[in-house]
């Protein structure tokens, strides 16, 4: 029989209007769990308008999502998200089994899943159902994929590149731009990206970050070549080059209004260290605001001898959060994460040179057991409580 709250306690003698209050500054997991306490708390938690109200009340930090697929047999793919509220991961259902995956990505709330069918698969993140668009206008493989919302306040997705160059019959655009709708089932062509980023158009190659549902940002990994996409005018700016003094390689992420780059550092008078800069998007100015710290770093690798010990080293962040991992089946994906927080302002200078301050710690192991894979992806997302709870995804 379910239980109730006692007459006698506290809890009993609250208005409704204050146990939602009070709910809705749970971390999202716990939230989940207390709508499983009693009749009272499943009504409030499960009330529709609830979950945006909780959201709004209480900013989610985002999620660490790390995909990894099994060419061979796809049933051996797995998922697991990190929640950095608990501290904690959680094992994840794979993608559907019943289409073939050509590749897996995240972003804004949602799994996204392209098919040699050349048509994107969506789910909102930790529940179904998954759904299928109409096709795109070009087959993609490994495309970036961004999440922003339109005027009126309509989520739509944003595929950039993953075209394939070359072939026997080259009808494909590989630095094509699609936007899609998913109110309307519509896709539409924008302007395809600048024609430096022709050599690595996938997202093996370059990373994308978000900035104000304004700029849809794209950087080269190695090149360090940056660009934007206008979102309102549906346009690019010019290709720039953001490449801090000896980095090897590098990845952009956004934090608020502001793009953070993170990569790796090395040179003959420098040990590698792995190092944050903030990056003013307007005029691209950047500042170092952080280095991981060298025991932390070390922790990531077996040794310190392997010359290649930095190859698989892969970076993904958002609004604050920056998780560092290691592409390494036999050690389970070791992984840091650090948090960005603002200081006190520092007056009119405080735009070239922000009071940012970063905190690292290591992530706890994956829960295994962890298996082998052809492949893996990672990406950082929040996760709405309306994804998990239930709601609608054309909103």
């Amino acid at each position: 029989m379910e239980a109730e709250p006692s007459a006698v306690t506290p809890w009993s003698r609250l208005s409704v209007d204050v146990v939602e209050l009070i709910l809705s500054y749970l971390p999202l997991r716990s939230a989940v769990v207390a709508s499983a306490v009693c009749r009272q708390w499943h009504a409030v938690v499960s009330d529709p308008g609830f979950a945006s109200r909780a959201d709004s009340s209480r900013r989610r930090r985002p999620w660490l999502f790390l995909y990894g697929q099994n060419n061979v047999v796809l049933r051996k793919s797995q998922a697991f998200g990190f929640d950095p509220d608990s501290d904690a991961w959680i094992a994840l259902p794979p993608s559907p089994s019943a289409i073939h995956v050509d590749c897996f990505a995240g972003a804004g709330g949602f799994f996204f899943a392209t098919t040699s069918t050349t048509r994107l698969c969506y789910a909102p993140l930790l529940r179904g159902p998954w759904r299928e668009t109409s096709p795109l206008r070009f087959s993609r493989c490994n495309p970036l994929v961004g999440v922003f919302s339109a005027p009126g306040g309509r989520r739509q997705f944003i595929v950039v590149g993953g075209g394939r160059i070359g072939g026997l019959v080259d009808l494909d655009d590989p630095l094509a731009v699609e936007i899609y709708d998913p109110a309307s089932d519509a896709w539409e062509l924008c302007a395809p990206m600048p024609t430096e980023f022709l050599r690595g158009n996938s997202s093996h190659w370059l990373t994308a970050a978000l900035i104000g549902n304004r700029f849809f940002f794209v950087f080269g990994i190695f090149s360090s070549s940056i660009a934007a996409f206008d979102l309102s005018r549906r346009t690019w700016t010019g290709v720039q080059t953001l490449g801090p003094p000896d980095v090897l390689f590098s990845f952009l992420l956004a934090c608020g209004d502001r793009l953070i780059l993170a990569g790796l550092c090395s040179s003959p008078e420098r040990l590698p260290g792995f190092v944050l800069w903030a990056v003013d998007h307007l005029t691209m100015d950047f500042v170092e605001i952080g280095e991981m710290p060298r025991d932390l770093l070390s922790c990531l690798f077996d040794s310190d001898d392997d010359d290649n010990r930095f190859a698989s080293l892969k970076c993904v962040g958002l609004d604050g959060l920056v998780y560092v991992f290691m592409e390494d089946p036999h050690r389970g994906f070791p992984a840091c994460v650090c948090e960005i927080t603002q200081g006190p302002s520092a007056g009119a200078e405080a735009s070239s040179a922000p009071n940012l301050s970063c905190s690292w710690r290591k992530v706890p192991p994956l829960p295994g057991p962890v298996d082998r894979f052809h492949k893996v992806v990672a990406f950082c997302s929040p996760v709405p409580l309306n994804s998990v709870l239930g709601g609608g995804v054309d909103g």
